[in-house]
């Protein structure tokens, strides 16, 4: 029998017509697995996967299968998994070790559990399995042939690894590929952001002041939707440009101290510590809703937030009500964690069968390349980036031009 650590394995057949209907929406995907199936590229590779344990992983992990690659999977979130997806998965022979509601050891126990089968192979949302790999196993690090990483926060841990020297097998930053942050960050975050705090609270988003913390494309898309739900999106930057741009594209900008005292929804993007601190809550108006859809539970200080209550209690699933000492009522959505998959069912099909096709074939390429990879961050080549979008397009029915040689030789000559 496969090991397997899930909630209800009973839970397996409501599981299965999850990912059914998500296979429906995930043409993509689906096109390379029926390459996979037939060529067996994967044929012998052991796969550890700490990820959202999904829908959508879940036709992720089964693509890899049909490629002839073992995998083995964790949650890269405690309150992401979707139990019954989990089940399903166990109960077709994945080795699964995920549910909803892990406390800190069960969520690192699992990740242990996965690097069992000492894999050749490591793909990662948000950087936990290859700090842990690194840390704990570090002669099963020498013989990984090479990882993937999915979210930007994880980018930014291994381009500190790297700049350390101490990363030690390639990964590939399937997080940079045009394919995956110009839709999955914008488009999926956006919308399921937005989604999960409905979900939560069923407020009306229309005229709600709503302060979105850093303008990156999670920023952006997060923005972008909320206006167009009626809101009056304000903007909080560091950076300079990415401020000027928020301003360009119509949205008020000014410090989250300026923005505390009138906000209404806060949401937090940045990837970074206390962007919401003490400060910032303690100018808050009653009534205010905190949510974060960046990948750690750090960004807003819920230390602070709970020194500052009187009292706390759940008022709806996914919110926590914190009456202040003056009576000022705070709402904390999600336990401060991912709104979009603690409070919502995460990213919608369509887009993450981009993200999800550019790691199925980011796995090809690095069995491919075994041995011809330095040990450092790597970007999806561009081959596939366009590969994905090719194969979306025509699944769509978009057919666009092509240059023609003419063209072609216009664009490569210096001389007119």
């Amino acid at each position: 029998m496969v090991d397997y650590k899930v909630k209800d394995i009973r839970l397996a057949d409501e599981g299965r017509r999850l990912i059914e209907w998500a296979e429906t929406l995930m043409p993509v995907l689906m096109s390379i697995r029926r390459r996979l199936k037939e060529k067996k590229p994967l044929e012998g590779l052991k796969i550890a996967a700490c990820l959202h344990v999904t829908k959508e992983t879940a036709v992720l992990v089964r693509t890899l299968r049909s490629g002839g690659a073992q995998v083995s999977l964790a949650a890269s979130n405690p309150l992401s998994t979707q139990d019954e997806v989990a089940a399903a998965l166990a109960d077709e022979g994945f080795r699964v070790y995920a549910w909803r509601g892990e406390n800190k050891e069960e969520y690192f126990w699992c990740i242990r559990k996965i690097l069992e089968v000492e894999p050749s192979i490591v793909l990662d949302d948000g950087g936990d399995l290859h700090v842990l790999v690194h840390r704990e196993f570090p002669d099963l690090a020498e013989r990984i042939l090479g990882g993937t990483e999915e979210t930007t926060t994880g980018i930014v841990r291994l381009r500190s690894m790297e700049r350390e020297g101490v990363l030690k097998y390639p990964v590939i930053a399937v997080n940079n590929a045009l394919t995956k942050f110009l839709f999955d960050n914008r488009y999926g975050t956006g919308q399921s952001s937005i989604d999960g705090i409905i979900r939560a609270t069923n407020i009306l988003i229309a005229g709600k002041r709503v302060v979105v913390a850093g303008y990156g494309w999670v920023g952006r898309g997060i923005a972008m939707r909320a206006r167009g739900m009626g809101a009056h999106v304000i903007v909080t930057e560091v950076n300079p440009i990415r401020a000027l741009e928020a301003f360009m594209d119509g949205f008020e900008v000014m410090s989250m101290e300026e923005a505390a005292r009138i906000g209404d929804v806060f949401i937090t993007a940045t990837g970074n510590i206390k962007v919401i601190d003490r400060q910032h809550i303690e100018l808050m108006k009653d009534g205010a809703i905190l949510a974060n859809a960046g990948h750690f539970n750090v960004e807003i200080n819920i230390d602070a937030l709970e020194s500052l209550a009187s009292s706390k209690r759940i008022v709806r699933r996914n919110v926590e009500e914190y009456v202040l000492k003056d009576g000022r009522r705070i709402y904390l959505l999600a336990e401060g964690r991912l709104v979009n998959l603690v409070a919502a069912e995460g990213h919608p099909s369509e887009v993450m069968d981009l993200s999800f096709s550019n790691q199925a074939l980011s796995v090809e390429y690095l069995k491919k390349s075994s041995g011809l990879l330095s040990a450092k961050l790597h970007n999806v080549p561009s081959e596939i980036d366009e590969m994905v979008a090719k194969i979306k397009l025509e699944s769509l029915g978009i057919k666009i031009d092509e240059l023609t040689e003419e063209q072609r030789k216009y664009l490569e000559s210096w001389i007119i």
